[in-house]
């Protein structure tokens, strides 16, 4: 087999949560044109589909729209019985959903902090232990967590205290399970962007400020990074490409972590 070869996804089934905009969206495409089938697995079932028809439409490969909270126990599970049915297997997991507050610690509701838990860490456990039934029974499968590079530094100036713990939590969730599911033939590793200028994130941007020129400061390549060269990794991992890594931060930044 050719190192492209290793690359391909063909016929393989990936669960992306949180994929029908933004980081998600743009590393579910690149599995999707890899050769993947796809489920957009979000809350927002409209944007969902819009973005599966997207997908199916410039692949030709299946894709289909899933509406879940991630932090529903009974949601999740429908989930898995769902992409069984439609599928027989799950090859690969994306946990991507995840939220942010740039709220002072002192003045954030505990109600929020737990929020912040839930979606960003807590919604991870949930779905790759549903997920994970089905990939110990195949004895094969790659999950990738999106953390941050918030899980390795503080970040500066905004005050973010619940995100930057989730995402550390993420970190070390992907070590543990890593080393845990390795018997299982289940490889699980993280993506840690930097700043990315998104949909949710492109008016900060546009307008620049302090706070921008700030985190320009500090990420030696002088640009905030854009979804799609995200895409790079996450078929990489995804893919038997990295059929000997598991438990490692890919950490796409700009250069800010090497400061």
């Amino acid at each position: 087999m050719s190192i492209l070869d290793k690359f391909k996804l063909d016929n393989q089934v990936a669960i992306v949560t949180g994929g029908a905009s933004g980081l998600g969206k743009a590393m579910g495409k690149g599995l999707a044109e890899a050769g993947a089938h796809l489920v957009i697995a979000d809350i927002n079932l409209e944007l969902a589909q819009a973005t599966a028809d997207e997908f199916t439409n410039d692949t030709g490969n299946k894709a289909i729209a899933c509406k879940v909270d991630v932090t529903n126990v009974d949601d999740v599970y429908q989930m898995v019985e769902d992409v069984k049915k439609e599928f027989g297997r799950i090859d690969i997991l994306f946990n991507n959903a995840g939220i942010n507050e740039h709220v002072k610690f002192e003045d954030m509701p505990y109600d929020r902090w737990v929020k912040n838990m839930d979606v960003n860490i807590n919604s991870m456990v949930l779905v790759s232990q549903a997920v994970g039934e089905v990939m110990i029974e195949q004895k094969r499968g790659s999950i990738v967590n999106t953390s941050s590079m918030s899980g390795i530094i503080v970040n500066t100036p905004q005050p973010q205290a619940a995100y930057n713990t989730s995402k550390g939590a993420v970190i070390m969730f992907t070590k543990s399970l890593a080393n845990e599911w390795a018997e299982h033939n289940i490889r699980v590793n993280t993506i840690a962007p930097g700043y990315m200028k998104t949909e949710l994130t492109k008016d900060y941007f546009a307008q620049g400020g302090e706070m921008i020129d700030t985190w320009m400061k500090f990420t030696p390549m002088g640009r905030p990074g854009v979804p799609e060269e995200l895409q790079g990794a996450a078929l990489y991992l995804a893919s038997d490409a990295s059929s000997f890594v598991t438990g490692s931060i890919v950490t796409i930044d700009g250069g800010y972590t090497a400061l």
